[in-house]
């Protein structure tokens, strides 16, 4: 039931492109047309265009630089061919926006193309980390962003984690963070997040739609034993 545009957004660590990954293979089972938008251009790490390869495998469609190629990773520039799936109503499209207010600024050059029917701006909430770890921390940041971009924040997701360590404990500690903002800042929690080994101890009253994460940004060597 989410918008056809689905903007993610949230701070360095917080699991936003695991989400905006796990996300985009998701939604490729039920729909034929799905584009994914690497929009960040601020942080060179675990950018969602690292996994190329299993996009084409499963039919996504990705967008990056305006180079297109790995050489060229790095350099901050902005694909022409954007425009296109955002102006396209028959694809589902999914933008990883860079991790803080200066990345999301980015946003603000396709403002026009985002109105009130057609997107979604889910903000990732990693109660975990020392930055969006209180009410106020994470308050702030999200303004921070709808003042930078001038784009309101639609949703929040919990995806409070450890990576492989993440326990039944970290995913409450971020449903007691994200209920507080919900109710603050009247919008719904869409979606907690966790690793499929802890799934079925979760309570029934957890926020949002239960969504089960991969870690596919995480090469193997990243990992515990």
């Amino acid at each position: 039931m989410d918008k056809r545009i689905r903007i993610i957004v949230g701070h360095y660590g917080s699991g936003k492109t695991e989400f905006a990954v796990n996300y985009a293979l998701k939604l490729s089972e039920s729909c034929e047309k799905v584009t994914i938008v690497d929009l960040d251009i601020v942080n060179p790490y675990f950018r969602s265009r690292e996994k190329k390869p299993l996009f084409t495998e499963k039919g996504i469609e990705l967008i990056s630089n305006s180079f297109n190629k790995d050489i060229t990773a790095e350099l901050p520039s902005l694909a022409a061919n954007i425009h296109a799936p955002l102006q396209n109503p028959d694809r589902q499209v999914i933008l990883d926006v860079g991790g803080d207010a200066s990345g999301a600024r980015t946003l603000a050059r396709y403002k026009k193309f985002f109105t009130k029917d057609s997107y979604d701006l889910f903000f990732v909430v990693n109660a975990n980390r020392p930055e969006t770890d209180t009410f106020d921390k994470v308050l702030e940041y999200i303004q921070s962003i709808e003042a930078q971009t001038a784009i309101s924040v639609t949703g929040l997701i919990n995806n409070t984690h450890m990576l492989e360590n993440t326990t039944v404990e970290d995913v409450l500690k971020g449903n007691t963070l994200i209920t507080q903002l919900s109710e603050h800042l009247e919008i719904p929690v869409k979606y907690t997040c966790c690793i499929e080994s802890i799934s079925k101890d979760l309570p029934e009253e957890i926020q949002g739609e239960l969504f089960i994460i991969q870690m596919i940004m995480r090469e193997k060597w990243m990992m515990g034993d």
